[in-house]
């Protein structure tokens, strides 16, 4: 344990290995989430939108126009998120407040939790009006891949993002807990106490 320090992470001030934490599994879920929320963004940017014969523009899920914004604006926080906490975790290391790096883990952890229940909701409700659309709707099928690679990955996403909250996130509690506890068994036996 002399390399771990508080909530999971190396002593304060060390360097770290690219390669080390390329491989660590927070760090390819971070960027699994990434890839994700782009797929999500970008299909319904690029493809969510049809011309049914006139200028205007109609969402694919069923011409709702909120289920288009809230699959671009999940997607789009959940890339801005992904890069925020990529940086966090690269410099986590260097938090020398024992209080900052609890606040940076409790931010991921509610964060993470949040945007697993919206993009929960994201699933449900693009899959939704994706059931509701009519063929009438979208001619030559025009829209359908982007459709449902956004459906699809929104449920990947969910499988991401939960995996921050429940798995890789809490361990890092966990691990800050053992850490704090053999520091206090060693400081125990440098200086035992003295009953009377």
């Amino acid at each position: 344990m002399d390399g771990v320090g508080s909530f999971g992470a190396g002593r304060t001030g060390t360097a770290v290995d690219p390669i080390t934490f390329a491989k660590q599994p927070q760090t390819i879920l971070r960027v699994l989430s990434w890839i994700f929320s782009l797929v999500v963004f970008a299909s319904i940017v690029n493809e969510g939108y049809v011309n049914l014969g006139s200028e205007r523009l109609h969402c694919v899920f069923n011409k709702n126009a909120d289920a288009c914004n809230y699959g671009i604006f999940v997607g789009l926080v959940g890339l801005l998120a992904c890069s925020f906490f990529f940086l966090l975790d690269y410099k986590f290391s260097s938090i020398s407040s024992v209080k900052d790096r609890k606040k940076a883990v409790m931010l991921e952890i509610g964060f993470s939790g949040f945007w697993t229940f919206l993009y929960f909701v994201s699933f449900c409700f693009l899959a939704n009006q994706w059931s509701r659309t009519k063929t009438d709707d979208l001619p030559l099928n025009q829209g359908a891949d982007a459709a449902r690679a956004a459906i699809a990955f929104s449920f990947f996403s969910i499988i991401t993002w939960i995996s921050f909250y429940s798995g890789v996130l809490v361990g890092k509690v966990r691990q800050s807990g053992s850490a704090n506890q053999n520091l206090a068994n060693h400081q125990t036996h440098q200086h035992p106490i003295r009953l009377a």
